[in-house]
């Protein structure tokens, strides 16, 4: 009976390794899609800083996930004590470093609500100035989603460092749109959209169309944030057990 229950557990932990396996995988193939993208969102990436040093962390956590997967399902199949205690210190390091990161995100969360963007924005937004890393970086948002500020063209009334004051010269060129949504794509017609012209202008705030594009894979990224500690906790609870139970 006790055989039975050592080979089933051996079983159990093969698969969830094997889960931990694939998501490693899934975490690996988005990080390098990201970072090799030609679509727009690598020159956003590489651009903000915090987004490129986020990129690569999804890389590395890919990387250990996929490793440890790996190593699991060899110390189950092969019942190495070895491979199993090794597995289970690194995956509990890995649990409680997401665990700390899901905990800073909740506390943090305030940073990023529509007021604190709107401020950013208005502070250090430098119009067409593709030096600036802030400024080329909101450049290449508002036209890869075709969008305009934060809540709109009204957004860079107050921005100190345009030269006009009315909303109507106040719209910069990134807000114009274009017959593709790329840094190479034409005009409709850019003289008419910087002199006011709405029907050539992206009207729309890059809060609600980012936040409409990406409402559905944050709710899905969040139930695999959960599938996946929930996972690596049940692989490390059999990992122990399977340990405990090879002579």
């Amino acid at each position: 009976m006790e055989g039975d229950c050592l080979s089933c557990m051996k079983y159990l932990m093969f698969l969830f390794n094997f889960f931990i396996f694939l998501g490693g995988a899934c975490l690996l193939g988005v990080g390098i899609w990201v970072i090799v993208d030609p679509t727009g969102f690598r020159e956003i990436v590489a651009a903000n800083p915090l987004l490129f040093t986020g990129a690569y962390i999804m890389l590395a956590m890919g990387a250990m996930l996929f490793l440890l997967g790996f190593l699991g399902c060899c110390g189950a199949i092969r019942e190495n004590k070895c491979l199993l205690l090794f597995f289970f210190m690194f995956i509990l390091l890995i649990f409680l470093a997401e665990l700390s990161a899901a905990i800073l995100a909740f506390i943090f969360r305030e940073n990023l609500t529509r007021e604190f963007f709107t401020k950013e924005l208005k502070k250090h937004y430098l119009r067409n100035n593709d030096t600036d890393v802030f400024s080329s970086t909101w450049n290449s948002v508002m036209i890869t989603f075709a969008c305009c500020g934060v809540n709109g063209p009204e957004d860079f009334e107050a921005i100190p460092h345009l030269p006009y004051s009315s909303l109507e010269k106040a719209t910069p060129e990134a807000c114009c749109q274009r017959e593709l949504q790329s840094r190479e794509g034409m005009f409709v017609n850019k003289e008419a959209c910087l002199n006011g012209v709405e029907r050539f202008q992206n009207r729309q705030g890059c809060y609600t169309v980012i936040l409409n594009s990406f409402e559905t894979y944050v709710y899905l990224a969040g139930a695999l944030a959960i599938g996946v500690l929930a996972i690596e906790l049940f692989a490390m609870i059999f990992a122990m057990c399977l340990f405990r139970g090879i002579q």
